[in-house]
């Protein structure tokens, strides 16, 4: 039976696609939404479509990422929280984790920023303002040249990571206002920010969008860390390698 070179080209190519995506791998990361939103989804489309595989991100609590890949729910986490302080969380939930099987990288730096709403015209706040801000000392913009327009401080309560950096470094250790609007993540913080006038958050860089506001404060950043169970898997290290490449970032 004659088969023209048509044919065979084509079913070459069906050939050809068919073994591309059943060589495709799933690659699950999770963890914090501050290393997540810097590190791995502003690469997410680019490496899926250079790599045919699939970057799945799972945003979560750092203590409740760190117990799913012990599970083997995931092939890395990533967090800016210190892996000591995750493990203690841990091991008060029951889970015990053994240090000796986890090894851990550095990936970059998350950087805080300060979202306003996007009517507001203060542009840049120093450390003590935004300490009087956050503790509740003053609750007016008009106090630093703003708008007679009470402050509204929105806080996460899903953000332990970035909430213990801001009060270390900013706070010098003092409880944020009791008068705080309480969000969730680090997009809650932003969508009350965007939707309150008068209102101020802290977020990621990585977080930030053309229709929210922003105002200059001190640079305040975390490292942002990558955890496997022992050495980086292939497709991880394809993840990571990729990363490099095109983002020019990554320390061993």
């Amino acid at each position: 039976m004659y088969i023209s070179p048509l044919k065979i080209a084509a079913a070459g190519i069906v050939c050809m696609l068919t073994a591309g995506v059943a060589g495709a791998q799933e690659i699950r990361i999770g963890g914090g939404g501050a290393a997540l939103s810097t590190v791995f989804a502003p690469m997410k489309e680019q490496f899926e479509k250079s790599s045919g595989d699939r970057l799945t991100l799972i945003q979560s609590l750092p203590l409740k990422g760190l117990i799913a890949l012990e599970r083997g729910e995931l092939d890395a986490v990533t967090t800016t929280v210190p892996l000591t302080t995750i493990m203690a969380e841990a091991a008060k939930e029951g889970v015990a984790i053994d240090p000796a099987s986890l090894q851990q990288q550095e990936l970059g730096k998350n950087e805080l920023v300060a979202f306003v709403h996007k009517s507001n015209r203060i542009k840049k706040l120093s450390k003590p303002q935004l300490k009087k801000i956050f503790t509740g000392k003053v609750t007016n913009w008009k106090e630093f040249g703003g708008a007679d327009l009470p402050i509204i401080v929105v806080w996460g309560t899903e953000t332990p990571g970035q909430n213990a950096l801001f009060i270390k470094e900013i706070l010098d250790g003092e409880q944020v206002t009791a008068r705080a609007i309480k969000a969730t993540d680090y997009q809650s913080i932003r969508e009350l920010v965007k939707a309150n006038p008068g209102s101020i958050g802290i977020d990621p860089r990585g977080m930030a969008i053309a229709t929210v506001g922003r105002v200059d404060i001190p640079i305040v950043t975390a490292p942002i860390i990558l955890i496997t169970k022992g050495k980086p898997s292939a497709k991880v290290e394809k993840v990571l390698h990729f990363y490099n490449e095109e983002f020019g970032y990554f320390s061993r």
